[in-house]
């Protein structure tokens, strides 16, 4: 039997990515990386790289003396002796290991090192400035106005707020209650049906408080950013970390969001400026529950809206800290 290393490596690789891709799913840290409707697809990777390496591993030794036979057939089919230089266009993995070959394998090798060396990063308002995210507010907070869409990437809803809860008075005294943080337990659900989504949204039109899931948020906070004057008064609590920007007054910042449409590569921010007199010592990236009424603010002459925050608290960073697209469940 001869032992061939380069296959073993081959082998190892994809063994590594089947592993990687499973252990992300076991810890649930798969919701930091793509959207929750990809999950199968990327479960499907994960045994398909499984299935390959089961297959490769059997290319891992071979019996001496059949190697030749098998690896350059003397038929048509592979290559042919004939002739003094005996080109081949194609790697057995029995070539010496050059310097193309280091290069290529690191370039395959560098995604599962950081996956199982460096722990999952959540976005921050680092990230946010980089992004431009006033910029991006107030742009989608015109854009909305310009153009209301109906569709996947309009119905960008993605707010469920699970975790411990708080009671909002309203004018019945009755209370409504938000939840924080994402039940990985359970799963993130994201897929809703015409009805569900036609229900969600008419609570935003009749609730007397509109309370920011995960599951609508950003189909709330574009309707409201379409037309900021009807509801201009209502209460509103939502949650999210703190963002602020050079040129903000003291009393301002924003509550964002990040939101995912299919990977974190185009993650955009979303959020609500706000105004308190606590805000100055609230630091950046410290996730915070606001209670308040929606006005009008500005920024760059756009208007977007502003709350008026009544009540705020520190809170705990979800699990799941982004927002994803609702998927429209078609009877």
């Amino acid at each position: 039997m001869q032992f061939h290393a380069q296959q073993a490596a081959r082998s190892l690789i994809l063994l590594g990515f089947s592993v990687m891709l499973y252990m992300l799913h076991f810890t649930d840290k798969i919701y930091l990386f793509i959207n929750p409707k990809y999950l199968l697809l990327s479960q499907t990777a994960a045994f398909l790289f499984l299935v390959l390496f089961f297959i490769q591993i059997t290319r891992v030794w071979t019996i001496k003396g059949a190697q030749d036979h098998d690896s350059c057939n003397h038929g048509n089919q592979c290559c042919s002796h004939d002739g003094p230089d005996h080109d081949h266009h194609h790697d057995h993995g029995t070539t010496p290991f050059t310097v193309k070959k280091l290069m290529s394998y690191s370039i395959i090798v560098l995604p599962l090192l950081t996956g199982f060396l460096l722990p999952a990063k959540v976005l921050d308002s680092a990230v946010a400035d980089k992004k431009g995210a006033m910029l991006s507010i107030a742009g989608s907070s015109k854009s909305s106005q310009d153009s209301k869409t109906i569709g996947e990437t309009s119905k960008q809803a993605d707010n469920q707020e699970t975790g411990d809860s708080v009671q909002i008075p309203d004018e019945a005294g009755q209370g409504t209650v938000i939840a924080e943080g994402t039940d990985t337990a359970t799963g993130y659900e994201n897929l809703m049906t015409d009805a569900e989504y036609n229900k969600k949204m008419k609570e935003l039109e009749t609730g007397s408080t509109i309370i920011f899931n995960d599951s609508i948020y950003s189909s709330y906070y574009e309707e409201i950013s379409s037309d900021i004057d009807k509801f201009q008064g209502r209460k509103v609590s939502l949650y999210g970390f703190v963002y602020k920007e050079e040129g903000f007054a003291e009393n301002q910042l924003v509550v964002s969001r990040f939101l995912v449409t299919h990977c974190v590569a185009d993650a955009s921010i979303i959020g609500f400026l706000s105004e308190f007199p606590d805000a100055a010592k609230i630091e950046k990236d410290t996730w915070i529950k606001i209670e308040g009424v929606i006005g009008t603010g500005s920024y760059m002459d756009n208007p977007i809206p502003l709350v008026k925050v009544v009540k705020w608290e520190i809170a705990k960073e979800p699990e799941v800290p982004y927002l994803y697209p609702v998927s429209i469940k078609r009877d």
